[in-house]
C-alpha cells in the first residue's frame, strides 16, 4: 500500500483561554511575553484560529475544530499537535508532555465522535502520556517530524523530546528513529523539531546549521535518500517560523491531487526570495496566514496549530 506523505485534514483546537504560559517559556526561547491585557490577547488569538480555519478551507483542506474548554485553563490548547497525532492505519497516539499546565489538553474521549465526519475510524490507541511519571517527554509532530513514506522519525533531543520515548515510538509504529542535538542562538538545544525541519511530498526544508556539527552530515545523509530536494534554511528565518510549515494534500480542478504549503505570513516574510521560489517550484501552491500572537505569546506557529488527519 502507498503511504500518504501529506495530510488532506487536519484537527484544530478552537482556544477558550489563550495567554502566555511560563512553564514552557522556560524551554521556548521562541515565546515572548506581551504586554496586552489578556481579554485583548485572548480576542486576537480567536481571531487568528478563525483566519487560518477559512484559508485551509478556502484551500479545500477538512478541518475538524474542537472546542477547549474554559475550566482548567489552558493557554497553548492552540497546539493539539503536541498531545495527539493520528495514522494511515487508524492509529492514535497520545503524548507525554513537559509542562503540568498542558497536559489537561489531551481529551481523548473525544476523539472519535469530533473525527467521524472526516471518516477517521480510531482502531488502536497508543498512549504514551505515562512517560511524565518518570520525567521522559516526547510532544507529538512537534518532537517528530515524520517521512511516513520511507517510515523515518526525526527527532531533535531537549527537553521535550527524550530518546527512551523515541525508540519506543518507533518500535510501536515500525518507524526508524534518527535522533540528533541541535543548539539556537542562545546554545541551548531547540525546543522542537518541527521549528527547524519540514519534510513535504517533494522537497525538505531543513535549518542544518542548527543540528550540531556531530551529526549534520548524518541527518542530511538520511534526509537525501529520500530523494526529494533539500531547501537550507538560515537560523535567522527559523527565528520567524520559517521551519514551522506544513505541506497538505487537496484537490484542485484544473491540477487534480495537488499540494499546498502552508506557513504563516510572518514566516514567509523571513523567507529569501531564493528559497521562496524554490518553495514554490516544489509544491502547488503556499498559503501565508497572519498569526503573530499566537506565534509571540505561544511560541509556536502555523504548524503547531494543526494536527493532520491521515485517512486510508
Amino acid at each position: 500500500m502507498s503511504r500518504q506523505q501529506c495530510a488532506g485534514a487536519v484537527l484544530m483546537v478552537r482556544p477558550a483561554a489563550f495567554g502566555f504560559n511560563p512553564e514552557t517559556a522556560a524551554t521556548n526561547h521562541l515565546q515572548k511575553r506581551g504586554a496586552q491585557n489578556e481579554a485583548h490577547v485572548h480576542a486576537r488569538a480567536c481571531e487568528e484560529f478563525a483566519m487560518l480555519v477559512r484559508a485551509l478551507q478556502s484551500e479545500g483542506i477538512a478541518v475538524c475544530v474542537l472546542e477547549d474548554t474554559i475550566s482548567p485553563a489552558k493557554p497553548d490548547a492552540v497546539f493539539p499537535n503536541n498531545w495527539v497525532s493520528f495514522h494511515e492505519d487508524g492509529t492514535v497516539v497520545l503524548y507525554p508532555m513537559l509542562s503540568p499546565a498542558r497536559r489537561a489538553e489531551r481529551r481523548p474521549e473525544l476523539l472519535a465522535a469530533a473525527l467521524k465526519e472526516l471518516g477517521f475510524s480510531v482502531r488502536r490507541m497508543l498512549d504514551l502520556s505515562h512517560h511524565e511519571s518518570a520525567g521522559r517527554f516526547l510532544e507529538g509532530t512537534g518532537s517528530l517530524v515524520l517521512d511516513h513514506v520511507n517510515r523515518v522519525a526525526y527527532a531533535a533531543l531537549s527537553e521535550r523530546t527524550d530518546a527512551q520515548v523515541v525508540e519506543e515510538w518507533a518500535s510501536e509504529m515500525g518507524y526508524e528513529a534518527v535522533l540528533f542535538e541541535t543548539r539556537g542562538a542562545s546554545g541551548a538545544p531547540l525546543y522542537h523539531t518541527n521549528v527547524l525541519l519540514v519534510i513535504g511530498a517533494r522537497a525538505v526544508i531543513v535549518g542544518s546549521q542548527s543540528i550540531v556539527p556531530a551529526d549534520r552530515a548524518r541527518v542530511l545523509e538520511h534526509l537525501a535518500k529520500s530523494g526529494r530536494e533539500i531547501i537550507e534554511l538560515k537560523p535567522t528565518e527559523i527565528e520567524h517560523f520559517a521551519g514551522n510549515m506544513l505541506e497538505l494534500a487537496t484537490w484542485d480542478e484544473a491540477l487534480g491531487d495537488s499540494h499546498v504549503l502552508v506557513m504563516s505570513a510572518q514566516a514567509r516574510t523571513a523567507l529569501s526570495p531564493e528559497t521562496l521560489a524554490r518553495l514554490n517550484a516544489c509544491t502547488d501552491a503556499t498559503l501565508a496566514v497572519p498569526v503573530p500572537t499566537i506565534e509571540q505569546l505561544g511560541g509556536g506557529g502555523v504548524r503547531c496549530m494543526l494536527a493532520e488527519v491521515f485517512i486510508a
